[in-house]
């Protein structure tokens, strides 16, 4: 593993949003929602997030995730994914959410 600076992970805008909509997403490559998630003051934003195996549409509406926020968009088959929702990775579509454990303003930077 390369070592990087503090500045250099301070370039990764890492924000706290609510997911507000999910639906299926059958032309993903694996496994996939499209989501929909609330970062407050930036806006509502799209993400492909391949957390199928742990998560049902509607336990997700409202939950609340970590995403990196700075990242070019990222075309997926028809869908533009404009942040990279943040998951612990346990195998191939084996994916588990990393989000904080009580409320917080949506928006709020990670550092």
């Amino acid at each position: 593993m390369t070592p990087i600076t503090y500045d250099d992970f301070a370039k990764v805008d890492i924000r706290v949003g609510r997911i507000v909509h999910v639906a299926d997403f059958p032309k993903a490559k694996k496994p996939a929602y499209q989501l929909r998630i609330d970062f407050g003051e930036l806006g509502v934003k799209s993400s492909s997030a391949q957390i199928t195996k742990y998560y049902d549409t509607a336990d997700l509406v409202g939950k609340l995730v970590l995403a990196v926020v700075n990242f070019p968009p990222r075309q997926i088959a028809n869908f533009f994914s404009e942040v990279l929702t943040l998951g612990v990775v346990l195998g191939d579509g084996d994916i588990v959410l990393v989000h904080p454990e009580r409320e917080v303003p949506l928006g709020s930077r990670i550092g």
